[in-house]
């Protein structure tokens, strides 16, 4: 099978070797082509814009960094809804505004072209392993030709709708509990620490209790400051932050924690840590008190 991937960064270029490893024909677009070479010694093909590596498959993934980026891709003639065949679809696994999910559903659908939303859980080490988690939503006949390559990629798909932007709403609200956690671990590592108590030994305290993966990484992160890791960065945190409190402005709810950690984000990104760890915003927390 011959499927194009679009965005060769620290978690497409990893996904796009999976594919080559198990054996699918694989077209790739990077706006920066020297990453694709690699991948072209091991038999990917190189497509010279977004628009010829849509025509050339009947599937084609973005993994992008931001609505600009995905509206780049996607949009003019030399863009991915101009090279898509009919009933061809687009899968979308960038973190991307609920609005902009709406858009790219209705402009495919008047071109007679699918948007499926894939959206990802995981850091780049998952994907390396293909032990990723997808949130797929997106027409039902769609979504049963994406979700065979969504299992070579990951560990677990999980189907939440028709419509595609509802990928986009959990992904979103997948984030929300990861910047609370966030905001949360780097207050009380900040008080515990200032009252004698070592770090790491309260984090072996409350990994016993809540036994989470997520509190131990990220708590390893913030005591030992590996913030300069290949993870998520703190600039895109930010963004996921920002969408968040705008799918939550467009059905009248509010989120306090991350207003709350818009502020410090947008600190963080003012003292010149943007492309940190988004697991840095513990300095901010250390900066403020």
């Amino acid at each position: 099978m011959k499927v194009a991937l679009i965005g060769l960064g620290s978690m497409g270029l990893p996904m796009a070797e999976n594919l080559l490893r198990n054996g699918y024909e694989l077209v790739v677009y990077n706006r920066t082509e020297s990453k694709c070479q690699e991948l072209a010694t091991k038999g990917a093909i190189i497509a010279d814009t977004p628009a010829e590596a849509a025509n050339q498959t009947e599937i084609v993934f973005t993994i992008l960094s931001d609505d600009t980026a995905v509206e780049n891709i996607v949009y003019g003639d030399e863009g991915i809804l101009a090279g898509l065949q009919p009933n061809g679809i687009h899968v979308s696994i960038s973190t991307i505004s609920v609005h902009l999910a709406k858009k790219l559903t209705a402009d495919h659908e008047n071109a007679n072209q699918y948007f499926v939303s894939s959206t990802v859980l995981g850091r780049p080490d998952a994907a390396r392993v293909a032990a990723l988690r997808f949130i797929v939503a997106g027409p039902k006949e769609a979504r049963e030709r994406v979700i065979p390559i969504l299992q070579v990629l990951g560990q677990d798909v999980f189907t939440v709708g028709n419509q595609g932007y509802l990928s986009n709403v959990a992904k979103l609200g997948n984030n929300f509990l990861l910047v609370s956690m966030l905001e949360s671990l780097s207050e009380i590592l900040v008080m515990v620490e200032k009252h004698g108590v070592e770090p790491k030994q309260f984090l072996e305290i409350i990994n016993s209790l809540f036994g989470s993966p997520v509190y131990k990484n990220y708590g390893d992160i913030m005591v030992n400051e590996q913030f300069d890791t290949k993870g998520f960065k703190l600039k895109l945190g930010l963004k996921d932050v920002n969408l968040m409190i705008d799918a939550a402005n467009e059905v009248s709810t509010e989120l306090p924690i991350a207003n709350l950690a818009q502020a410090h984000y947008s600190h963080a990104i003012e003292k010149g840590w943007g492309d940190l760890d988004w697991a840095a915003i513990i300095k901010v927390i250390k900066h403020i008190n």
